[in-house]
């Protein structure tokens, strides 16, 4: 081939490369990020829109959110809830966002307005779920659970299923006492069957890898110890029951406790051994800014990677 000639042609490759999707220009290779717990004062606000630039300049190909998009004592006021909203769905990227206790069941305190939560979550429907897709400029579809629970959704990216659910802190609004509140009796067997959904369907489409997405803090040491707090006791036997028998990774990103971590704390009770297909990220929380690159290569042995980043970069 001659030298104008062979130019050209890398010429032409280039411009096809720079029309095609990233995953398609890398294939094998899918990109995310994971926030959560922001933005909660004043500053984060002003703070966020940067990182998601930063974000999205980093090639991912969706960004998801683990809940609480305010301090728990902010009021939870219809104009917050709306610049929430704008906020996400100015995400150059594909951006799915699952509801935390500090936007509907810590509605309740008086300092953040004396909401009724199960109102909150409603008005949360309309404006963060209307449609089964994500928020952004670009959108993904994704499929939700039939019924009253529009946040429960699922969608994928590659080979990748994802999954989110309304999981919320501190205790999944299991409520005071032993005995559980009407409102988790209702939810949380729609959510259990929703988890148990999202397994079914990795392993029908013979998919590497499961993510879930949801804002509490399950306690797995105190699962682990045999203490397993009332309202994740179902949901943590599930895990560990369907993360045993899946032949695919397992991931879990949560907030809650602001305690930006990556670690595999999923254990088999009676044994304590390690559940190795299973990795938990839990966000950035306030006082801290930043998120973490998942890079999932289905060619790799072991398939996720992770980059945390501090927001701003130091």
């Amino acid at each position: 081939m001659k030298r104008n000639d062979l130019l050209q042609a890398l010429a032409l490759f280039a411009a096809l490369a720079m029309l095609l999707p990233w995953g398609a220009a890398n294939a094998g290779i899918w990109r995310f990020a994971a926030i959560g717990d922001t933005p909660y004062s004043h500053h984060e606000r002003r703070e966020l829109p940067g990182m998601l630039e930063e974000i999205a300049d980093e090639n991912v190909d969706l960004v998801v959110h683990a809940g609480d998009f305010k301090d728990s004592r902010g009021e939870c006021s219809d104009e917050i809830f709306v610049d929430r909203r704008e906020l996400f769905d100015a995400s150059r990227v594909p951006f799915f966002y699952v509801p935390g206790d500090n936007e509907w069941t810590d509605c309740r305190q008086l300092a953040a307005g004396h909401f009724d939560p199960l109102e909150r979550l409603q008005k949360l429907r309309e404006l963060f779920f209307a449609e089964p897709r994500s928020l952004g400029r670009r959108t993904l579809p994704a499929e939700r659970q039939p019924g009253a629970y529009a946040e429960h959704l699922l969608w994928r990216l590659g080979p990748l299923v994802f999954i989110s659910l309304n999981v919320p802190g501190p205790n999944n609004n299991f409520g005071l006492g032993s005995t559980a509140s009407r409102e988790f009796l209702a939810r949380n067997p729609a959510l259990i069957e929703w988890l148990r959904h999202g397994f079914a369907v990795a392993r029908r489409e013979r998919s590497p890898g499961l993510v879930i997405v949801m804002q509490a803090n399950p306690g797995f040491r105190h699962h682990t110890a045999g203490f397993a707090h009332a309202g994740f006791a179902d949901l943590l036997q599930v895990l560990v029951e369907e993360a045993s028998a899946f032949p695919g990774q397992v991931l879990l990103i949560h907030g809650d406790t602001h305690w930006q971590r990556i670690d595999h704390p999923l254990r088999q009770p009676t044994s304590g051994v390690p559940l190795t297909n299973f990795t938990r990220i839990e966000t950035f929380g306030y006082p801290f800014m930043g998120w973490v690159k998942v890079i999932f290569d289905e060619h790799d042995p072991q398939p996720f990677r992770f980059e945390v980043h501090p927001y701003p970069r130091r």
